[in-house]
Parts: C-alpha cells; structure tokens; sequence
C-alpha cells in the first residue's frame, strides 16, 4: 500500500480529518520543516515559531548536538526494556540527578506518565514512611491545573472539557484555590492523611498564572512542618523556561519529588522523570512500577545532549534576559492599547491577557493574524495567548516577533473600531 504524498496544507488537514481522532483543533497551518527558532509550512511559508511544542523545543527546532546524539546512538542500540541493562541508562540518571541535585531518577516517557509515577511514589511513601492507614492517603492539588490527560489526573482537574463522560474518577485528591497559602494550612492541618502537595510553579495551561512571590516557600515550608511531600511538576516550567533551571529555583526551595518532561527530550524524542533523593524512591521496588519503553539507550542518550545544550549555550540566562526585554515591550504597547489588559510570565513563558471574555474566540482570532504575519502562537483561553519561543532566540529575531504582534494585535483593534 502506497503512502499519500502530501502536495498542499489543505490535503494533509483533509487526510487528518478522515483518518484520525479528533481530539486536538490545531491551528490550521502545516508544518513540513524547522530550524532553529523558525517552522516552514507545506508551501514554503516561513514562520517565528512562539509556542515551542509546548516548551518541549527550549533548546530549538533540530538542534544539531541532540541530533548527533540521537542518531549516533540509534546506530548502536535503540531499546532492550529494562529486562536487561543498557549502557546508557546508568550515565544518563547519574548526569540527570548530579544536574539538579538529587539521589535517584524514575525515567518514563510522557509527562503524564511522570506525573502518575510521582503520584504512585507519593502514596507509597505515605504509607510505608509516614505511616497513614492503607487505602486512606490524600494529595493536595490546586484549582486550574494542568498535569496531564489520564484518568487518575483528569480526576482532579477543573476543566469540565477534560472530565466530561470519562468517570468514574480515581479518589484521594483534594482541591483547593492556587496561590492560597493559607487554604493548604487549613486542610494540613485538618487532614493527617495528606501524603503530599502537587503543584505547577507556574500554572501554564491556565493561563501563564505567576503566584505570588513568597507562594512556594512559604507552602514548601507548610509541607515540611506537616510531613508531606511537595510535589513539582516542572514539564512545562523547567529546564531554562522561566530563566531559570527550574522555575521552582526563583524561591530557593528544593522540592521532594520533581517531574520533568518536554525540554528534557530536546523535542526528539519522548522523554520524562521523576527525581527524588534516596529516602522516598527507595519506596519503589522491583515490579512495582516500570515502562518498557522508559529509560531506553536512545531516551537517555537525547536527554543527556539536551541538558549539555541547555548549559552550554547558557539558554537560562538568555531566556531571562529576552523575557524581560518582551516583557518591558509589551507592556509599553499595552499603555496605549484597547485590546491587551496585561502581559505576565518569568523568563520566556508569558502570556498576554485580551479585554474581552474567557468564552470569546478573540484570543483565536489574534493568533490567526499572527499566523497570517509569520508568528506561530496558540490561544490557552478564549482571552489569553501563552507566548513561548525557543530559548536561543536573539535580540533581533525578538523585536522582529514583538513587531509581528503588535502589529497583528493592532489589526484587531482597527477592526473593532
């Protein structure tokens, strides 16, 4: 059977909508090739590319170092599940854990999968470490969050989208409002059944919502005084993202359990982990948890050269230095502007907040006009756009995407009259 050759953007939405699921509504624009910081479509078209597969790509479209990696192992070895030992895994979790400074890494694949894994770890150390009777441990979770699609995490999600017809839900979760310090004392204290805090340092999906500073400390501290264990998702906020190597690194605070995802592929190849020191990983022991496919020689090889790149370029610090400089711009635009009400964010995640409802197509509408000007972004609301180049993105090529959006955002406003 012959493979379709695809000739025009509309022939391949076409082939999509016939033949698979429908369960994404992409921007309609198709993507045949990516360098750097830029994505060309079918036609040739050439496109600022501002969302960065959802932070996945922070190190830039087909970086040639993590090319090299991934190819130069796939010629040697590519997957033995964990059956056997591979050459690779070992120095891949020693560079990983010695890189962000603690004792043992998970490896899975997905961020979902991270983050099931990191749940699994939690309640298992609530009741073999902390001693909460069987069946009975809880995790705190706060409102707005986005950690995945599973069950057991759509469970606890706010988005009625996400949780539509797909229950019965998976028990042991409590809900309570982001950026509250003062709700997680309450339920800590109320609650001796609590195995830990799960937590976005910044909550991307919902918005690119910032909390307040002081937030992460002050609730680590909370964990710390109840024995629970604060849980970090960093997929989407880590790896130089927020300018620094993990967001949660803006407050000092060292969290028990860590999950990463995205960047850590270099946008490859799917890669995550869980990160723990010794006392809480050591819970998981042999046929307990696992992934044939997790830790894989070629996982592991792109992941090392993914973190190489992201220190040896120093794209944490250019991400700081660029987002405040997109920051600044924006908000001297907003000034003067009708439509824009505020931009928010740390390093280059960031977003901008349009004067219009959350169930308006307004947000949609601006990022078609950007697409039509050359700058690939994706709506997180119906009134808010997440902005998240690569992070080797200069000077130059930033003020030429501040122009694309401006420009495109002042188009809008021309047309509301």
């Amino acid at each position: 059977m012959s493979i379709t050759e695809i000739t025009s953007s509309q022939q391949a939405i076409d082939l999509e909508k016939k033949h698979g699921a429908y369960n994404y509504e992409p921007l309609p624009v198709v993507l045949k090739k990516a360098k750097g910081v830029f994505m060309w479509d079918v036609e040739g078209k050439k496109y600022y590319d501002f969302l960065s597969a959802y932070s996945a790509v922070n190190q830039g479209h087909c970086h040639p170092a993590i090319l090299q990696a991934m190819y130069k192992q796939a010629e040697n070895l590519t997957l033995t599940s964990r059956a056997f030992y591979n050459d690779v895994l070992g120095q891949y979790e020693e560079y990983v854990t010695k890189y962000f400074g603690y004792d043992k890494l998970l490896p899975m694949n997905s961020g979902a999968e991270a983050v099931e894994t990191a749940l699994k770890i939690c309640r298992k150390w609530g009741y073999e470490v902390k001693g909460i009777p069987n069946g009975e441990a809880q995790i705190v979770v706060v409102k707005n969050n986005f950690h995945g699609r599973t069950i057991s995490i759509i469970t606890f999600s706010s988005s009625e989208e996400a949780r539509h017809n797909f229950g019965p839900y998976t028990p042991g979760f409590i809900e309570i409002p982001y950026n509250d310090v003062e709700a997680l004392e309450k339920v800590l204290e109320e609650n001796k059944n609590i195995a830990g805090f799960l937590v976005e340092p910044i909550q991307g999906e919902a918005g690119v919502f910032v909390p307040e500073d002081g937030y992460l400390k002050k609730t680590k501290a909370l964990c710390e005084k109840h024995n629970v264990l604060f849980i970090a998702d960093e997929i989407q906020t880590g790896f130089g993202r927020t300018g620094k190597k993990l967001a949660s690194d803006h407050e000092e605070i060292r969290p028990d359990i860590i999950t990463l995802g995205k960047a850590l592929s270099g946008g490859f190849y799917p890669v995550s982990a869980v990160l723990a020191d010794k006392e809480i990983m050591d819970v998981i022991q042999p046929g307990e948890h696992g992934s044939t496919f997790g830790g894989n020689p070629v996982a592991c090889a792109v992941g090392i050269a993914a973190l190489k790149v992201l220190k040896d370029e120093n794209l944490a610090e250019n991400a700081e230095k660029m987002g405040a400089f997109f920051r600044k711009e924006m908000e001297d635009y907003i000034k003067e502007s009708k439509v824009v009400k505020l931009v928010r964010g740390k390093g280059l995640l960031n977003a901008i907040v349009i004067n219009d409802s959350s169930e308006s197509s307004t947000a949609w509408d601006i990022c078609m006009t950007m697409k039509e000007n050359g700058l690939l972004a994706k709506p997180t609301h119906g009134n808010i756009i997440r902005f998240a180049p690569p992070l080797i993105i200069n000077e130059e090529q930033m003020k030429a995407c501040i122009e694309i959006i401006i420009k495109s955002l002042k188009a809008y406003e021309d047309r509301m009259g």
